[in-house]
């Protein structure tokens, strides 16, 4: 018997659609998500996306976020290193704290949100900008779990 090792594996099967069957949540999302990207620079909004989502393990999400962030110019090294972003010199200061914070909200049961994360925060976004960034990785960690619990699947490439 021989095995064809470049055939991919199909994805698992979608276990329910809440754009169906969820209508009015569904959109209060989409209204929410576009009010929480409300003045977060776009490649910090994608990077702390496809953070929260490599931690959830979102597939759906990760695909969706990181082709949108190549699309606006994301180098393709720093998005693969999202995982391991606090072993590399590319992240700026602002970006790694913004990291930081999104691990420490994503990951809430491994001691909260420590002060020193939030203060470091603090340090590099004015209060309208943090509260910005808050409501971007609350929001994308809720989209991550619709994403996981009802195995949305990114599309075959």
């Amino acid at each position: 018997m021989t095995t064809n090792e470049t055939a991919t594996v199909s994805a698992p099967e979608q276990r329910i659609s809440l754009p169906d069957l969820a209508p009015e949540f569904y959109q209060a999302m989409i209204a929410l998500d576009r009010s929480a990207r409300r003045g977060v620079d776009p490649t910090l909004a994608e990077l702390v996306k496809v953070h929260a989502s490599m931690v959830n393990g979102c597939s759906f999400c990760i695909d969706m976020h990181s082709t949108d962030a190549l699309k606006n110019g994301e180098q393709n090294h720093r998005l693969l290193s999202l995982p391991a972003w606090r072993e590399t010199s590319w992240f700026t200061a602002r970006e790694r704290a913004a990291l930081a914070l999104t691990e420490s909200i994503t990951l809430l049961t491994r001691g909260h949100v420590p002060d020193a994360v939030y203060q470091e925060a603090a340090e590099h976004f004015e209060q309208a900008e943090l509260a910005q960034l808050i409501a971007l990785i609350v929001t994308i960690n809720s989209w991550n779990r619709i994403g996981v619990t009802s195995r949305l699947s990114p599309a075959a490439k």
